[in-house]
């Protein structure tokens, strides 16, 4: 992928490891994802959010592009979707909101919710230093994870870098089918220079994470986030592919500019270089089931989720003007008032997720399969986010709510059921 057309990870414009931070089972057999979207003779067509749709996909040329948006129960449109452009170039199949594609950094937001229960358990303090947990790992080049916290990973005000800032990531598909290992990750980041700024997105945070779930558990932080988030909620359609580089059962394919500026399949790619920073595979109507979930009180007891959402400020060069970070989530402001709170991913094959709950309980999931190449395609994106959300946006809340209403599923705690580390190995 060349630098030159690498865009954020929304908004980002700081290079390639703008696009690739923003990024994951043994793997899940394929299940068949029932149909998510109805009409009510009330809805409307909602032509505002199918043109900008179009914008996308016929001024800026994204192969393909979908939104799934849910409303709270009661109101009259219930779910829908709206499509626009080609799921397959090779087919000419339609876009559609229910094929699965590779979620990126919404899977840092299934990480953090894990932090978050285990502090919850007393097993993991917040403030504690990374060095209780893994002593002795950050300790050099200036680093000391003695003086860096558990919060502050969750929320990228660290100050470490992101190992994929380092040069070998300038062009990733020339090691797009290769493994990695958490620790060779960090261990890279660690001779990096230290990032500017207090806020720093760095998906190295989110692995530092993952290990430090495995040191508490005893188990991986993907049998952790599989047995207490992922079954639980019945996601039949999210998985870890680990370093199976193939999306098993009915998914889009994903596109990237190449190093010699054509258009290239990227939708083959090993995904362990993201881990639990990354490499989750999921599906629209998945994303919306957690994130509706977590945001619902199902997931967190009260004082865990109101710490998940304490932001501040993200730098806007690798986010967007606006937005602030919490604990794995985003909070960004709506331009008919009030927030949105979720994540975004993408991944350098060419998908992009994001998932997202607003006022009036309403939940949006965004799929690209291409990402946007230049700056008036990134806005072009969040202009479909934006109108998602705001195009006859539902009553029960007033416009300017800025906290997401709970949703219409039961709100009794999930606890963790499912297999053993043993079973998902």
């Amino acid at each position: 992928m060349a630098s030159s057309l690498i865009t954020s990870t929304l908004g980002r414009r700081a290079g390639v490891a703008a696009v690739l931070a923003a990024l994951v089972v043994s793997v899940a057999p394929a299940a068949a994802q029932p149909s998510v979207a109805r009409r009510h003779a009330v809805c409307g067509p909602h032509g505002e959010l199918r043109q900008a749709l179009r914008t996308l996909t016929d001024r800026d040329r994204i192969a393909g592009a979908a939104v799934l948006i849910t409303d709270a129960a009661g109101a009259p449109c219930g779910s829908w979707t709206e499509t626009a452009g080609t799921a397959d170039l090779s087919t000419g199949r339609p876009m559609n909101a229910t094929d699965r594609l590779r979620a990126g950094s919404v899977t840092k937001t299934f990480t953090a919710t894990v932090v978050l229960q285990l502090a919850a358990e007393h097993r993991i303090a917040l403030d504690a230093p990374v060095d209780r947990y893994l002593p002795g790992l950050i300790r050099q080049n200036g680093y000391d994870g003695r003086r860096i916290t558990v919060r502050q990973l969750l929320r990228h005000t660290s100050g470490l870098p992101d190992y994929l800032d380092a040069p070998e990531w300038e062009h990733p598909e020339r090691i797009r089918y290769d493994h990695f290992e958490p620790r060779e990750l960090i261990e890279r980041a660690l001779g990096l220079p230290r990032p500017r700024g207090e806020w720093h997105y760095a998906t190295t945070n989110y692995l530092l994470a993952g290990l430090i779930i495995r040191e508490v558990t005893g188990h991986s932080p993907e049998a952790e986030i599989t047995r207490r988030l992922i079954r639980p909620l019945g996601l039949h359609d999210t998985y870890w592919p680990w370093d199976d580089t193939r999306i098993h059962g009915p998914h889009s394919r994903s596109y990237f500019t190449a190093e010699n500026g054509r258009l290239a399949d990227g939708t083959a790619w090993n995904t362990t270089f993201g881990g639990v920073g990354g490499a989750l595979v999921s599906t629209p109507a998945d994303l919306i089931r957690f994130m509706t979930a977590l945001l619902g009180g199902r997931l967190l007891p009260a004082d865990q989720l109101a710490d998940m959402r304490r932001t501040v400020a993200a730098d806007p060069d690798r986010l967007w003007p606006g937005a602030r970070y919490g604990l794995g989530l985003i909070a960004s402001p709506l331009r008919c008032g009030g927030l949105w709170w979720g994540h975004a991913g993408t991944v350098p094959g060419g998908h992009r997720a994001l998932t997202a709950v607003g006022p009036g309980g309403r939940s949006v999931a965004v799929a690209l399969n291409e990402v946007p190449a230049t700056l008036q395609a990134e806005h072009d994106f969040l202009d479909v986010v934006q109108t998602a959300f705001c195009e006859d946006p539902p009553s029960s809340r007033p416009s300017n709510a800025t906290e997401p209403t709970e949703t219409t599923e039961p709100t009794e705690p999930i606890g963790p059921t499912g297999p053993t580390e043993g079973e998902l190995q």
